[in-house]
């Protein structure tokens, strides 16, 4: 997610436009997605105000060894899967549309498919239990462990298995959109099948409903990791 300098100073008029056309957030076609990102030399951090004018659901995207990135929605659908699992009402996917094409995939946080990333891409995960991010991982009713598999690229890496393993840390302060904001960190321990590799994401969320404010997790087992932090939610 790479964009030339000279586009980071249209920061400011493309945040005034976006805020003059006031489109609701209920997108449902191709036809009304928003490709906007902003990217420079250094990381971008807009500040309270600015986040609250623009409305669309919006993130910060940040891959490791580039700077961060201000990326809004730019279209939200029901989730697809190809496994016999039914999809839970709340697996909507999230797709957020960088100004240079590169795309991020989340469901609740989770980041579950990319395309155009210069370090590689997340191609697909699938399984037949839900993730329990979806499920709530707040919830005591909710299963700590979880199998899927995935496919990324480059180089072919088709029907790898994961172990997830979740684990809670504790209530922990955090800074989200200049406010010092209350959330349950959990880490998920990461083991791939057949290749020596383990690894471990982190979220934090919501204690109230357990969505995911802020996350950092690998793309996949021989990619980077990325960290992402919400700061305004989609709404449905």
């Amino acid at each position: 997610m790479r964009i030339t300098k000279k586009r980071l100073s249209l920061l400011t008029t493309s945040i005034v436009l976006i805020s003059i056309t006031g489109c609701s957030q209920r997108i449902s076609a191709l036809n009304d997605t928003i490709k906007l990102a902003f990217i420079g030399d250094d990381d971008i951090q807009l500040n309270s105000e600015q986040v609250r004018s623009n409305p669309y659901a919006s993130i910060y995207a940040k891959i490791d060894g580039t700077p961060q990135a201000f990326v809004v929605l730019a279209l939200a659908e029901p989730k697809q899967t190809l496994t016999p699992v039914r999809p839970t009402p709340e697996a909507i996917e999230l797709k957020w549309l960088s100004a240079d094409n590169a795309m991020l995939v989340t469901v609740n946080g989770r980041l579950v498919r990319t395309q155009n990333l210069l370090s590689g891409n997340l191609a697909a995960v699938e399984s037949t239990q839900p993730d329990p991010l979806i499920l709530g991982l707040h919830l005591n009713s909710t299963p700590k462990v979880w199998t899927r598999t995935i496919d990324w690229q480059p180089n072919f890496h088709y029907g790898y298995t994961l172990n997830s393993q979740f684990n809670f840390i504790g209530e922990e302060n955090i800074l989200l959109n200049d406010t010092q904001t209350q959330a349950l960190h959990y880490i998920e321990l990461v083991s791939v099948e057949n290749i020596d590799i383990q690894y471990k994401n982190d979220f934090w969320l919501n204690p109230e409903n357990g969505q995911v404010i802020k996350s950092r997790q690998k793309i996949a087992p021989n990619l980077p990791f990325i960290d992402i932090t919400l700061l305004k939610p989609f709404a449905s």
